[in-house]
């Protein structure tokens, strides 16, 4: 009983990705937000190996999530100063 006093859950990064999904890119913000749901379930119910994949996944969705954001904020400010 003593080993699951000790044990530590992975990340569920469900605030980057409702951030995300509402900032950056709808599409992918959606899937890490699935995945981070999966974390916190499988984190729940004690399943460590199933909540650090789907955390791993939540995580690398939301940087290409938040890379994409960016890169289209840069394109549509240079459009805005190229058409001015």
């Amino acid at each position: 009983m003593e080993g699951n006093q000790s044990r530590t859950n992975a990340p569920t990064y469900l605030a980057w990705s409702i951030f995300n999904t509402l900032c950056c890119c709808l599409p992918l913000g959606i899937a890490a937000i699935v995945c981070s749901c999966k974390a916190d379930n499988a984190n729940g119910v004690g399943e460590a190996e199933r909540a650090a994949e789907a955390s791993r996944t939540a995580k690398i969705l939301n940087i290409i999530g938040l890379v994409i954001g960016i890169v289209m904020i840069i394109i549509i400010v240079a459009l805005n100063f190229i058409r001015t």
